[in-house]
């Protein structure tokens, strides 16, 4: 079951609109604010949560009157945040993939909790990615391989999320590495900005995490 949360981050109009033009979820999941591209679009979500901080009441109001749509209300002052608390429901509703809309702007603090988040699907063996227009974000352990004509812009970024991560090989990108590794205070950008320029990049990953980021700019 595939499940869309759209969260209350910056959320490009255009891309976003083309994305579910061509993608198809069997759940969509309103997160506070994120309730406005919703409502603005027609899109009408099967589950609304969050704290609604940020959302316009009158909005909240209207998705409360609405039949057939479960809403979860949180206090403001909790220990998740929002899109953590989407991504444990997403979970709990047996999801077999998750996207994330939202999950991207300007407040750093939420997008690397939210990035963080991703471990809670990477353990129960659900793929979670994050995407905005110019990004998609993941989390990768074992072996990851990305086709050239397929990926999601140029530059393939590797950022440990674990303290470490070791015997790192890729194979068929313009840096190759050889059973290297890499940690969470010592390798700085050394994994930013890389380039497949094979048919396809192979990441090779021997123990821990890496956050993976997909950039087209």
């Amino acid at each position: 079951m595939r499940t869309l949360i759209v969260s209350g981050g910056r959320i490009g109009h255009d891309f976003a609109l083309s994305f579910l033009e061509k993608e198809k979820f069997d759940r969509i999941i309103g997160v506070d604010n994120g309730l406005r591209f919703l409502f603005e679009n027609g899109i009408r979500p099967t589950h609304v949560v969050g704290d609604f901080d940020t959302a316009d009441p009158e909005l909240v109001d209207y998705y409360r009157k609405q039949d057939g749509i479960e809403m979860r209300t949180f206090n403001p002052v909790k220990d998740s945040t929002d899109t953590q608390i989407a991504i444990e429901l997403a979970l709990e509703l047996q999801s077999t993939e998750i996207v994330i809309l939202g999950g991207t702007g300007s407040r750093l603090d939420h997008v690397l909790g939210n990035i963080q988040s991703l471990m809670l699907a990477k353990k129960q063996g659900v793929p979670c990615v994050i995407l905005d227009e110019n990004n998609r974000i993941q989390l990768i352990d074992g072996e990851t391989v990305l086709e050239k004509d397929r990926q999601y812009g140029t530059y393939v970024s590797l950022i440990p999320l674990t303290t470490e991560v070791t015997g790192v090989d890729l194979i068929g990108f313009k840096y190759p590495l050889e059973n290297y590794t890499f940690t969470s205070t010592g390798s700085a950008g050394f994994g930013v900005s890389n380039e497949i320029v094979q048919k396809e990049g192979k990441i090779r990953i021997k123990a821990g995490i890496f956050v993976m980021i997909e950039s087209r700019d």
